[in-house]
Order: C-alpha cells, then sequence, then structure tokens
C-alpha cells in the first residue's frame, strides 16, 4: 500500500526533475531517481488519498481532454477578449469582485477549479469561502452578479471536467 501511494509522487517527482534538468545523462537519471524515491516516500501520504484515483485510465483519459480542452478552447478565447479590451481603449470595461458557488467536495478539485479560473486571463480567484462553498472572483467584465449565472460564465466547465478528474 505504501509503494502504491509513493509510485505516483515518484513518478511525478522524476519527470519534474528531468524536464527542468534539460539532460537525460545517467548522472541526472540517477540524481533524479534518488530524489524523486525519497521524495516519495516522504510525501506519499499526505499527497495520495486513494491510489487506486491515480491509476485509473478513466481519469487519465478526462485529465488529457480537460487539459486539451482548457489550453486550445477556454484559454484562447479569453485571451482573445482581453487582447480586445487592450487594442480597444473605448470598449467597456466593467470590473468587479462576484461571488460564485461550486458545488465539489475534495482539496484537489476546489484547488484545480480555483486554479483554472485565475490562469484564465480576465478572471482571478481572490478568495476561497469552503464553509460557504463559494469562491470570490475579480471579473473584467462582470455580465452579472447573481452567482449562478456567474459560475455558469466562470466556472461550470472547469467544475465539470475537475469532479470528473479528482472525485
Amino acid at each position: 500500500m505504501r509503494l502504491a501511494r509513493a509510485a505516483p509522487v515518484i513518478v511525478l517527482a522524476f519527470t519534474t526533475y528531468i524536464v527542468f534538468s534539460g539532460s537525460l545523462s545517467g548522472y541526472d537519471i540517477t540524481t533524479g531517481l534518488i530524489v524523486s524515491i525519497v521524495i516519495g516516500i516522504l510525501f506519499a501520504n499526505i499527497t495520495v488519498e486513494n491510489p487506486s484515483k491515480v491509476f485509473s485510465p478513466r481519469r487519465w483519459f478526462w485529465g488529457l481532454r480537460y487539459a486539451l480542452r482548457y489550453f486550445l478552447v477556454d484559454e484562447t478565447k479569453c485571451h482573445l477578449d482581453v487582447i480586445k479590451r487592450i487594442l480597444s481603449p473605448r470598449l467597456p470595461v466593467n470590473p468587479g469582485i462576484v461571488m460564485v458557488p461550486f458545488d465539489v467536495e475534495g482539496d484537489y478539485t476546489v484547488t484545480s477549479i480555483a486554479n483554472s479560473i485565475t490562469n484564465t486571463p480576465g478572471t482571478v480567484v481572490v478568495e476561497v469561502d469552503k464553509a460557504r462553498k463559494v469562491f470570490y472572483v475579480h471579473w473584467i467584465d462582470v455580465a452579472s452578479i447573481k452567482p449562478a449565472e456567474a459560475r455558469r460564465s466562470i466556472s461550470e466547465t472547469f467544475e465539470y471536467y475537475s469532479k470528473k478528474i479528482f472525485e
């Protein structure tokens, strides 16, 4: 059981090490393996709650699908909107902070949604209230202050995919 929890942490740490070192030399591979194994043993119990979830092909499928959707569709649309606002100074901007409810439980799921909102141009999560299950989001052009409509515009897609991946 301990190895099942440590394996995903080891793989992630090793991959990160190799990518950032930029080298596949024997020294870097050996050092990466040693460091990754130590990290996996030390942090497996606090980072992996259920090892069977990590190895689920269905979750990997949804993760890949979400990454493609996020980077090719959502990010592109929001970048184009912000570019349009920059290049058209007369275009109205209506900034504000809106309350965006969420309907998820897990820490990884909440974090994934919050990161997706923040990494999307034009929005940033300024507060997460897990007790009330809401994000407070600064939005570059507030279309609605109604929580349900804000959720539909800002986070509904992120929530859908994050549930499929993490819950």
